[in-house]
């Protein structure tokens, strides 16, 4: 959706959980990370919410509440199903969330995955200096990387 509606895009922001698959710690998440910028060619910014906090994000909660009424008492046994009841919700003050099923979440979860200290360390990650942990820019490799 994003490259349709800003196709001149050079750079993306992700505000990001400090946990999870996602996790601030993560060697997978940031190399992952640092693959789609190589394949994007986006430089991409990345700002995780300091760990308990993200509970307290009244923008990454507010679509939360509507949704669950949306598909309140609906069997949720499809990718389908769920993507078409989040993407059908809309609220009185001007909420309309958009929903789309990526067809890559059909194949299996690799677990377990690690990231070597090479690859790590190959990466093009600068830190930021204030909680450099939690900010981070990962930007394109050369195709020489």
């Amino acid at each position: 959706m994003g490259k349709r509606v800003y196709p001149d895009a050079t750079e993306l922001l992700i505000a990001a959980d400090a946990g999870g698959s996602n996790a601030y710690r993560s060697r997978v998440w940031k190399f992952d990370l640092q693959r789609f910028t190589d394949a994007t060619g986006l430089t991409v910014h990345v700002c995780h919410f300091p760990p308990g906090t993200s509970k307290w994000n009244r923008i990454e909660h507010s679509p939360f509440s509507a949704i669950s009424q949306n598909w309140r008492g609906r069997p949720l046994v499809t990718f389908e199903t769920v993507v078409n009841l989040i993407g059908a919700t809309t609220n009185a003050c001007g909420l309309r969330v958009r929903a789309r099923l990526d067809m890559h979440d059909k194949r299996p979860y690799p677990t377990g995955r690690k990231v070597s200290r090479a690859e790590f360390e190959s990466m093009a990650i600068s830190r930021d200096a204030c909680h450099g942990e939690w900010n981070y820019v990962l930007s394109p490799r050369s195709e020489s990387a």
